[in-house]
C-alpha cells in the first residue's frame, strides 16, 4: 500500500511539473506575441551582456536571440490573426460580416510561418555556426530575406505581384538547398513582364512546400523542382512541377491546398482553379490558373 501510495505521489508531483512546464512556455509565448519589438531588443542587448561574464555563455546567448526572434515573428503573426477572426466572429451574422470572417481566416491561415521549417532552420544555424560558419551566416542571410518577404504579406490583405512571390520562393528554396545540398535541384522560368502582374499571396510557397515534403524529402536521391509562369491573352498559369514520388492522395487533404483552393474562389470565383496533375514520367504538377489581363498589371516591386 505504501509503495503504491508512493507511486502515486510521484506521478501526481510529474504531472504538476509537466502542467507547470506547459502554463510557463505559453506565459513566454503570450508575452513575445505582446512585447515590442524596442523591448525585444533591450532583451538581446542584455543577453549579449551577459554573455561577456560567467552567468550566460555566447553560444547560450546567440541561441536565445535567435529562437526568441524566430517564436515572436510566429507568436505575433498568429495572435494578430486570432485577434482578427475572433473579433469578426463576434459580428458575424450578416453578409458583409461573414465576409470579414472569412478574410480574418485567411490571415490566420497566411500568418502561419511553417513552425518546423523555422525551428529546423535555426538549429540548422546553431549547428552550422560551429562547423561551417560562412555557410551559417549565408543560410542566416536567406533566412532574413525570407521573413522580410513574410512579414508585410502576413500583416497586408491586399493583393501581391508574382515578382515578390519569386523573391519570397528564391529565399525559402535557398535555404532548402542548403538542408538537402545534391539531394535538391531548382529551375526557375517566369518572363520579366509577368512579375509585376497580380498573384495572391503564399499560394506559390503552399504549393513549394507541398512539392518539397510530399514528392522530394521521401525520396532517397531527391529530385528536381521546375517553377513556370506563362500567360495569354485572359489567363495565367503559374505552375510548380518535381520529379519525387508522385502526389499522395493525403496530400490533397491537407490545410495548405485546401487554403488555396478557398482563397482562389473567394478572390475569383469560378475564374480560377488549382490543378493536380501527374505527368507521364512521374512525379507532381500543381498549376494555379488566374483570369490575366495583359494591360492590366500591378505596380513593379522595387
Amino acid at each position: 500500500m505504501r509503495v503504491a501510495a508512493g507511486s502515486a505521489g510521484v506521478f501526481g508531483f510529474l504531472r504538476e511539473l509537466g502542467e507547470t512546464a506547459s502554463s510557463l512556455w505559453w506565459q513566454f509565448f503570450d508575452w513575445l506575441a505582446q512585447v515590442p519589438f524596442r523591448q525585444l531588443v533591450v532583451t538581446w542587448v542584455l543577453a549579449l551582456l551577459l554573455a561577456c561574464t560567467p552567468v550566460l555563455l555566447p553560444k547560450q546567448a546567440l541561441a536565445f536571440i535567435l529562437i526568441s526572434c524566430g517564436l515572436k515573428v510566429l507568436a505575433g503573426g498568429k495572435r494578430k490573426a486570432e485577434i482578427e477572426a475572433r473579433e469578426a466572429a463576434a459580428q458575424a451574422g450578416t453578409e458583409s460580416t461573414e465576409r470579414r470572417l472569412v478574410e480574418a481566416q485567411m490571415a490566420a491561415l497566411q500568418a502561419q510561418v511553417e513552425p518546423h521549417f523555422l525551428f529546423n532552420t535555426l538549429a540548422l544555424i546553431g549547428q552550422l555556426i560551429e562547423t561551417d560558419p560562412p555557410q551559417a551566416a549565408r543560410i542566416h542571410e536567406h533566412l532574413i530575406d525570407y521573413l522580410r518577404s513574410t512579414l508585410p504579406q502576413m500583416r497586408s490583405r491586399g493583393g501581391a505581384t508574382l515578382g515578390r512571390q519569386i523573391a519570397l520562393s528564391r529565399s525559402y528554396l535557398a535555404i532548402m538547398q542548403a538542408r538537402m545540398k545534391t539531394r535538391l535541384a531548382v529551375s526557375i522560368d517566369v518572363p520579366r513582364e509577368l512579375e509585376s502582374a497580380t498573384f495572391p499571396p503564399m499560394m506559390l510557397q503552399i504549393l513549394i512546400e507541398n512539392a518539397i515534403r510530399h514528392g522530394l524529402e521521401p525520396k532517397i536521391e531527391g529530385g528536381r523542382i521546375d517553377i513556370r509562369a506563362r500567360a495569354t491573352a485572359a489567363t495565367m498559369e503559374v505552375t510548380v512541377q518535381d520529379d519525387g514520388v508522385g502526389f499522395s492522395r493525403y496530400a490533397g487533404d491537407g490545410v495548405g491546398l485546401t487554403n488555396v483552393r478557398e482563397r482562389l474562389k473567394l478572390l475569383y470565383g469560378a475564374r480560377a482553379e488549382l490543378l493536380i496533375e501527374t505527368p507521364a514520367h512521374g512525379g507532381c504538377r500543381a498549376c494555379i490558373r488566374l483570369p490575366f489581363t495583359p494591360d492590366i498589371f500591378a505596380k513593379a516591386e522595387p
